[in-house]
């Protein structure tokens, strides 16, 4: 009995130091960085049901910028606006437009066409077009040089959908617009391709969006379906879609009459919007050097799901509540460092949503003259990726920035991405439109050196009530993100190290 009671005991003892080895041998979580914990403060307030999506001209907007202004007064930063009357928050109007009326008739000869019910849809950018028994020219695909304002004047352009092979819809450009400019009453197009008329009404019957003051005009578009067309053209010269197809695709193809004539009518509804910008700035010692911009957009969606789903709200978290905690963490650090030579204004831009409307605004309407910001650094959508990873560049060998950008990532034992995939994504945020004036913009992230994390968002959570709060988002990646941000505007934020503005003319427009 003692030696089978010993044999126990010793058992019982090494199963104790078997369990202590287990649990030793487990990684002990790691404690989240200060700026983890400020980030993530952040993030949750911002993208909270209580901030309801942040749509601009809302509640959610006071809340929103109220709570942005008090942070960047802690931190030590002063108006930005340069304005007395305005003091931290630039005003924005905005316009809204929403498609009501859609009306289109057609004669062949002087025998009216008749076509099913709704087969036409007609949108305007105004308040109220009208088109009245206008002859239809058909000019192909519209990607040829406009025709002579002579052939447009007075009549409707008709078009197809398809593209030349080989052209994208982003190197034909806006076809359509191109006509109307030469001279078009209006622009039909024939969905002969991909796009269905469907697809064209789900996203043309969503309300488009202005700056307030900005020549909009009443221009007016038409769509149809190939179906629809055939109907349209049947018993003229060219009596299918088929015909018109092969007419464009000949090396002779000049625009030709159609022998109908058309009426469109199209109305919409006009909102204002009063929302605001919002800019902050950290003095330097030497204004006269010039400027750093740092920029994040603060606005979302609102509610964007529809009932009877239990979750409506768009709290955009990582688009773009991550940006602005990244901005303001950024911010902080700067402020309790040295100071630096030139000043560094923060711009959180309203309407980027909508359309870059609030980078516009500030692009009419600086603090100071746009030629005076050497470098402008945007921050949209991070916290995707764990800290370490390569970093993308959106705007890469568009701008003068890149050499110093690649020597402050090679200072931080960080690599750049390869190759250039994150300019996907150029068109799609705010420094694009201070590009188009001339100011060296970009986005500068970790998200961006994984384009398959990113891409995977933008698939299954952007745009979505699902992008809110919680363990998916990588704080740890979200405070590499400010390390960068700082380290970057304290380059720039140097003329010894950027000496000045490169003549625009150097760098590549997007």
């Amino acid at each position: 009995m003692k030696r089978y009671g010993g044999w126990r005991s010793a058992m019982t003892g090494a199963l104790a130091l078997g369990a202590l080895l287990l649990v030793a041998a487990r990684p002990v979580p790691r404690k989240p960085t200060p700026v983890e914990v400020a980030l993530k403060a952040h993030v949750e307030t911002l993208a909270s049901d209580d901030f309801d999506g942040r749509e601009p001209g809302t509640e959610g907007e006071t809340k929103t910028l109220r709570y942005l202004a008090r942070q960047w007064f802690d931190i030590g930063m002063e108006a930005g606006t340069n304005s007395p009357a305005d003091g931290w928050f630039a005003p924005v109007e905005l316009v809204e437009r929403e498609p009501m009326l859609s009306r289109a008739s057609f004669l062949r000869g002087r025998k009216r066409v008749t076509l099913p019910a709704d087969s036409v849809f007609v949108v305007t950018s105004g308040l109220r077009s009208l088109v009245q028994d206008a002859p239809l020219v058909f000019v192909g695909k519209g990607t040829m040089a406009s025709p002579p304002r002579a052939e447009l004047a007075g009549r409707i352009a008709v078009m197809l959908d398809s593209l030349p092979e080989g052209m994208t819809r982003e190197q034909a450009g806006d076809r359509a617009g191109r006509l109307l400019d030469a001279g078009a009453l209006a622009v039909v197009t024939v969905l002969d391709d991909d796009r269905s008329l469907e697809d064209v009404i789900a996203r043309r019957r969503r309300a488009g969006y202005a700056i307030a003051g900005e020549r909009i005009g009443n221009e007016i578009e038409a769509f149809l379906s190939p179906a629809t067309a055939d109907l349209l053209l049947a018993g003229t010269a060219h009596a299918t879609t088929a015909k018109l197809q092969s007419d464009a695709l000949s090396p002779g193809f000049a625009p030709y009459l159609l022998g109908i004539t058309g009426t469109f009518e199209a109305t919409s509804r006009e909102t204002r919007i009063k929302t605001h910008n919002l800019i902050g700035k950290l003095e330097g010692r030497n204004p006269s050097a010039g400027a750093v911009l740092m920029m994040a957009h603060w606005d979302h969606f609102g509610e964007c799901g529809a009932p009877p789903a239990a979750d409506i709200i768009c709290n955009g978290a990582i688009d773009n509540a991550s940006g602005l905690a990244v901005l303001t963490e950024t911010a902080r650090i700067l402020s309790r460092g040295k100071p630096l030579e030139r000043d560094v204004y923060f711009l959180a831009t309203t309407g980027e949503e909508l359309g870059l409307l609030g980078a516009m605004a500030f692009a009419e309407n600086p603090p100071i003259p746009l030629d005076r910001f050497v470098a402008a650094f945007n921050v949209d959508s991070t916290g995707l990726v764990p800290p370490g990873g390569p970093i993308g560049i959106v705007g890469k060998g568009l701008t003068p920035l890149d050499p110093l950008i690649g020597d402050v990532v090679k200072r931080m034992k960080r690599k750049l991405a390869a190759g250039e995939g994150a300019n996907a994504y150029i068109r799609r945020q705010d420094s694009f439109i201070l590009m188009q004036h001339d100011v060296p913009a970009v986005m500068v992230s970790n998200s961006y050196g994984d384009m398959e994390r990113t891409e995977r968002f933008m698939e299954e959570t952007y745009h979505r009530p699902s992008d809110q709060p919680g363990p998916w988002i990588d704080y740890a990646g979200m405070a590499d993100d400010v390390n960068l941000q700082v380290e970057l505007v304290r380059a720039f934020a140097d003329p010894k190290r950027y000496p000045a503005r490169a003549p625009a003319a150097s760098a590549k427009r997007p």
